[in-house]
């Protein structure tokens, strides 16, 4: 199963969320978990794809007005990805991503 970690800014930008912004969050990491181990790709529903002006990180929407982004890290299982966790909330995000 692939690898995770969260950085601070992730941290503090989940705190402000709502419960029911974490359960959506949470339903749709378990999608995007399915397809890492899958290996097939991402489900378009997710819409995984790169940040622009930013080649190594990539944004996952989650809801409508609601974005997570992550990049890849040295894995630590052979074989797995290592996903780190970078920010979550609505587009403001992307000012630094």
């Amino acid at each position: 199963m692939p690898t995770h970690e969260s950085l601070a800014h992730f941290l503090r930008d989940w705190k402000n969320l709502t419960p029911a912004q974490k359960a959506a969050f949470l339903a749709s990491v378990a999608q995007f978990v399915a397809d890492l181990h899958a290996g097939q790709g991402f489900r378009r529903g997710l819409r995984v794809k790169k940040v622009q002006g930013h080649p190594d990180i990539w944004e996952l929407t989650w809801a409508p007005d609601s974005r997570a982004t992550f990049s890849y890290g040295t894995p630590l299982q052979d074989g797995e990805p290592h996903i780190v966790w970078r920010r979550i909330g609505t587009h403001e995000i992307f000012h630094r991503p």
